[in-house]
Order: structure tokens, then sequence, then C-alpha cells
């Protein structure tokens, strides 16, 4: 029927151009007599999405800024993390689902412990981290596997911050798995028992866990992504800059697009089996003596750390975060790890469990963290200070452009930011002075306590930057834990009090109102202010927008979310200048 299908095809063709986008028809013939039944928009991948979009544009369908629009940003993660093979999924048993808090896909055999996890890995082996919930101690671990699952946790959980920022996928928020981390053992709601060893598969992007091996594939990005991004990078406004704590992140991180570092969490710096040894060794130290003799030997390695920050990226703005969280997460959990740092130390076994259980916390997020560790203990400060400076110095050697900028965290009071401050800048002018070298740096803060909002006219006299810390931000204004939320926020979305996670999306009507009185406060006395976002709402397309509109200068977010903040970016800028 070549007549009907010349028919159809020219059709098709005018329905094509006037919805402009690819369409999914359904047809019919009788009595040799062509029946269109409908049209509508069809359904596509994320690869299949971009060609469109540059096929339309190359043809002439489409404007730059529409084909921007057709193209949902958190589609993008498609292209960036492994799946599951199609075939394979399909006769994969779900055992479980928890919450989709780290996209991509995962299997491996499952270990309840980093130190295990590392060494299957050694072996080898393709792992699964399995834990109750991560801590910054388990980061060995989580960089050996290929996913994250843990029982307790949201969205913004250690795990879930973590494992996106690493590219891993992850499952969090599974408390209907029974966990046995001594006998390691999971049991799952119908009664059955998985050893380790044993292989499970975590997707991220949907929460599914599977109870066996299930194939996985890589990414695949065509070549019409880097024109697309292109796109969007030529009408955007807003800077994206990366969360990225390794040179491994940083390289990630510039592969996706970053235009500098928004925050680098120096915690996260010190967790190889040498540097968590000489960390705690500073912890549990009973003088000043012993506690500078033991940040003597971390200094060379933070100094190299952000050495090789600097150059990856080559200029660019890099904000490091000093130390933030409380202490207690750093010490020795086994009595083994205790004795051996008491016989380092020159105490006793008791004497160090004494002072290893005097540093736990009740509520370690509101505890002895940020800041306040800078005022008990200002020779931390100091050494990462020096760490920061000397670093810089020697990339400028190098002939590389570098400014540092030294995030003071959870600042509440104008004293506290001024105290801490004079230690860095009297550290860092002596070491240029001694140096005789030109090195201009900023001293900034994270804004993370209601209280900083309220004087954030006042921070701005000394803080030459503000970065909302919004995961922070978010908990201490709702009065929710993150790691604790989930279990009852369920019930918020099925009864309809709350739409969407308000650690998954900026809560506009709370936590945003918050952010543009800083802002306003802030730049009626330091109009020049940089202000930023480094939570992780820094990659969720809804929140990038609202930081289009209040007139942040930037947004920061983990590596692979990147790509979708620099496309929501771009649309936020779209719409903006449609509305005017």
């Amino acid at each position: 029927m070549p007549n009907i299908y010349n028919e159809f095809e020219t059709i098709a063709k005018k329905l094509e151009n006037h919805y402009k986008d690819m369409q999914d028809m359904e047809f019919t013939i009788e009595n040799g007599k062509l029946f269109m039944l409908q049209t509508r928009n069809g359904k596509r991948t994320a690869e299949a999405a971009i060609k469109i979009a540059v096929d339309m544009v190359n043809e002439g369908l489409l404007t730059k800024e529409e084909s921007l629009l057709k193209v949902e940003p958190n589609q993008l993660e498609q292209l960036l993390h492994p799946k599951f093979d199609a075939e394979h999924l399909k006769a994969a048993k779900i055992i479980v689902k928890g919450l989709a808090a780290s996209p991509g896909a995962g299997t491996g055999k499952i270990y309840f412990n980093s130190l295990d996890c590392e060494n299957a890995k050694e072996r080898g082996e393709d792992t699964l981290l399995v834990r109750l919930e991560t801590s910054p101690e388990d980061i060995k671990g989580m960089t050996s596997s290929n996913g994250i699952l843990t029982v307790r946790g949201g969205m913004t959980s250690h795990a879930a911050v973590v494992a996106r920022g690493m590219g891993k996928c992850c499952v969090s928020g599974c408390s209907d798995l029974i966990i046995d981390e001594d006998k390691k053992t999971l049991t799952t709601p119908d009664g059955t028992v998985y050893h380790e060893g044993d292989y499970l598969s975590l997707d991220g992007t949907t929460g599914c866990v599977y109870g066996e091996q299930v194939k996985t594939v890589p990414p695949d990005i065509s070549g019409d992504f880097e024109t697309f991004m292109s796109w969007a990078d030529s009408i955007r406004t807003l800077k994206v800059r990366a969360n990225a704590d390794t040179p491994q992140d940083a390289l990630m991180a510039k592969k996706f697009g970053a235009e500098g570092i928004g925050l680098c969490r120096t915690e996260h710096m010190f967790f190889d089996k040498d540097r968590i040894f000489n960390f705690r060794r500073m912890i549990a130290a009973e003088n000043l003596e012993q506690r500078e003799e033991a940040l003597a030997k971390i200094l060379p390695y933070q100094r190299d750390d952000f050495e090789k920050l600097f150059e990856v990226m080559n200029g660019n703005p890099v904000i490091i975060r000093y130390l933030d969280p409380p202490l207690h997460e750093f010490l020795p959990h086994t009595d083994e790890e205790i004795l051996e740092l008491a016989k380092s130390l020159g105490t006793t076994f008791d004497s160090l469990k004494e002072r290893v259980n005097s540093l736990k916390e009740f509520n370690p997020m509101m505890g002895h963290r940020g800041c306040r560790l800078s005022v008990t203990y200002p020779e931390i400060t100091r050494m990462q200070t020096q760490a920061v400076i000397e670093a810089a110095i020697n990339v400028i050697k190098k002939g590389i452009k570098v400014e540092p900028e030294i995030m003071i965290p959870l600042i509440g009071d104008t004293k506290e930011l001024k105290y801490v401050k004079n230690i860095v800048i009297t550290t860092a002018n002596e070491i240029i002075s001694k140096n005789n070298v030109d090195l201009k740096y900023m001293v900034g803060t994270m804004i993370e306590v209601p209280r900083a909002i309220v004087i954030a006219d006042r921070l701005a006299v000394d803080a030459e930057f503000f970065s909302f810390g919004t995961n922070d931000l978010t908990q201490l204004t709702y009065g929710f834990s993150r790691d604790d939320a989930s279990k009852y926020l369920k019930d918020y979305y099925s009864k309809g009090i709350f739409e969407n996670d308000p650690f998954a999306r900026i809560d506009e009507e709370g936590v945003g109102v918050f952010v543009r009185v800083a802002i306003n406060k802030a730049r009626r006395v330091r109009p020049d202010i940089d202000l930023g976002i480094c939570g992780e709402h820094g990659g969720e397309p809804n929140s990038v927008e609202f930081c289009h509109r209040i007139g942040l200068n930037y947004v920061s977010c983990s590596p692979f979310r990147i790509p979708i903040a620099r496309l929501a970016a771009a649309q936020a800028s779209i719409r903006a200048n449609q509305s005017k």
C-alpha cells in the first residue's frame, strides 16, 4: 500500500512539526483508508531524549532554548551510572525495597564491615557494603564496594550523601531488614537469611534490592551529550561547583563540567590506615604536647591533598571546609584498636577506654563539632590553615593560580567567627610573609544554624562568602534528624501532610525564606559577597531553579549530579527570561 504509506509519512511529519517533539502515533487501515487514532509525545530514554533534542535543533524545528526544556534534568542520571541488563532483570526477585538514595546499579557479595569489604576487593571480588548505618570511618569500605545498603538513614544520611559523591549506588532506610553485624547475617521480611559472601544486587534509582547477582552494563554517553550540555552552559548564569574531597573526586567533577569545588570536607581525608591512627592519637591526646605531635604527622597528608586539589582545579575556586563532625565518630570501636592506640600514647587500656566513652555524645549533630572544635582545640585550626596556605604556595610556585577559600562550619555567633577567623589569618599571614609570596585567600562561613540567619548582616562583616549548608539547616529548622526521619516521614507523604522530602528538595516556605533573609541581610553589608549552597539540594532541579530566582552565585553538588545542575540552571535562566 505505497499510497497509504506515503500518506502516513506526510501526516507523521506534519504532527512532529506541529508538536515539535517525537510522536507516538496510533493508526489503523480499513478498506484501503488510513485512520489516525491518536498521537502523543513519545516516551524515551535519556540518551534518546538528548539525541531527539539535538536533531530537532539541527533540523530547524527547535531553538536551542526550546530543546533544553525538552529534557528532564533528572533523566541525565541514566547516562552517568551503571544499570542492570534488562533481560537479566526480568527474572530477578525483589526481596525488599528501601529509599533510592543514590542512583545506579551494583551487584556483589555482601560484607558487613569496611575491613572485610576492602579485603574482599583486594581478592578481586565484587562487593556490597551492608551496614545498620555508615559513619565517616566506613569511607574505605564504601570506596571498595559496588554499592551500599543500610537499614537506617534517609536521603541525606551519611551513606546517601557520600555514595552520591562517589557515584556509587545506595539503598538506605531498609527498615524491614534485620542485620546482625556480629554474626554477619541479613534477614529479609519473609525470613530468608543471607550470609557474608552471598550475592545481592542494588538498584539505587528505584530502591529495589534483589536477592541474587544481576548483570550490570556500563553507562553509555552519546556524542550528542557534549553538544547539548554546551548549549546549557552558554545560557545559564548560575555557576556549578562540586562537593569533592579527593583528587579523584575533583577529576571526575571536572569531567562532568564543574567550575570549581564548593565543598571539600576535610574529615574525609583522614581514613587511610596511617592517617586515622594519627588522627585518633590527636583526639585521644591528654595534653597539648601530645595533640600537636599527632597533628604534625597529619599535616603532610592534608597539605599534599590540598595541593593536588588546587592542581586539578587549575585556577578555579576551591572552598575548604575545616573539620566538622564530632570527634567521637573517628574513635576506635574495638578493644584491639583501643589497646594499640593506648600503647602509642603511653597510657593504659582502661584509661583510654574511659576517655573514648567520655567523648561520646547523646546528640552529636548538635554537639561538639564544627567551629566548636576550633574553640576548644585551636591547634587543629592552625594545622589546617598551615596545610592550606603551604599547599597554595607550592602550587603558585608551579605557575598555577590559586586563591583558597577557607570555610568555618556551624557558626552561630559573631564572636565565634571572629575568634576562629583570627586564628586563620594570624597563621596564614605569618606563613605568607615568611615565604615572601603574593597569595590572596578568603575566609567565609557555612550557614547552617538558624541563628546565623538572624545575624547574617553581622556575620557578613567578617565573612567574605556564605555557603548555605542546607542539609543541616533543614534539619535544624524542622527539628528532624536526617538519619531517623525516614521512619515517620513516609506517613506524612501517605497522609498528604508533606508532598516532598524536605531533605531531597528545598523547603521554599521555611528553609527557603531563611536563605532569602540571609542573602538580603548579607548583601546590605557586603554587596559583593559570594553566595552559594553546598547541601544535597545543589543537585536537585527544583532547588537549583529556586537558587537562580533568589540570586545565588553558585550551587555545589556531588560530581555525578553536576550535569543535572548545569541543565537545571539553564532551564531556570530560560524560564526567567520567558516570564519577563
